[in-house]
């Protein structure tokens, strides 16, 4: 087992699926977890409660909207006065909505970027006053095979994903030494997001496009971002992790 005892992180997204996820293997390893989100305060309650059970370590929830600088400054100036400082941020927080292009509109267009692209950006510009006094700093993007070989139906989330991993390879470098940027880029996940996608024959369909004959659960993603989290993966930076079953091929 990884041991980051005393890694400080904030999860966006962190109430429920990869986030939710993230935050419990966080807690499992020793490290103080905020899980910050949007929606939902019985999710977010609830896994604060799970972290809290894992370990006495000072956890802690916050309410905000990636997408609002002012929320987002608030968030970070909450993890200085709780923490006096930040490890590790990773990037989560995002929308996945069906968009065929012909009936996309522009209100549904912006509220992708925002929520999968600005949120990262705004997340990771008021976290870095944080990460610099770290260590061993880190921010980890949640992408998307989407973001690399883009998808059907779904084009603004893909540009958004790519988006992303733009962002990582041109943070990686802006930000060396002091921090490192990466992402895993999920393939499908077995979510409440993908609940609808994934049921039926079209599961079964999934299933055979993908070598290793099963889908993604929220923990194997969680366990990439750990990994790039950690000491572990100290001389990586700038690197998208495919994690997908074999299913799409991207070195």
């Amino acid at each position: 087992m990884i041991d980051l005892t005393g890694l400080r992180v904030v999860v966006t997204g962190g109430s429920r699926g990869i986030g939710a996820a993230c935050c419990r293997s966080f807690a499992k390893t020793g490290a103080v977890v905020l899980v910050q989100y949007l929606a939902s305060d019985d999710r977010a309650g609830a896994v604060l409660r799970e972290l809290r059970r894992l370990s006495e370590a000072p956890h802690a929830v916050f309410r905000c909207d990636v997408t609002d600088l002012d929320q987002v400054r608030k968030l970070f100036d909450f993890v200085e006065g709780r923490w006096g400082g930040l490890d590790c941020l990773v990037n989560n927080a995002g929308v996945w909505v069906h968009d065929p292009l012909a009936d996309l509109q522009p209100e549904r267009l912006q509220a992708t970027l925002a929520v999968n692209v600005v949120g990262p950006f705004l997340c990771a510009r008021c976290a870095i006053p944080l990460l610099m006094s770290s260590k061993d700093a880190s921010i980890v993007n949640v992408s998307s095979t989407a973001g690399q070989r883009g998808e059907p139906f779904y084009s603004a989330y893909a540009a958004s994903k790519g988006a992303l991993i733009s962002a990582t390879k041109s943070w990686s470098s802006e930000l060396s030494p002091e921090i490192r940027v990466n992402a895993v880029a999920p393939g499908w996940v077995d979510t409440d997001m993908t609940a609808d996608a994934l049921s039926g024959e079209r599961r079964d369909e999934v299933l055979a496009s993908i070598p290793l004959h099963r889908i993604a659960t929220p923990e194997d993603i969680a366990g990439s971002v750990l990994f790039l989290a950690s000491p572990l993966a100290r001389h990586i930076t700038g690197e998208i992790l495919n994690v997908n079953g074999g299913s799409v091929l991207i070195g």
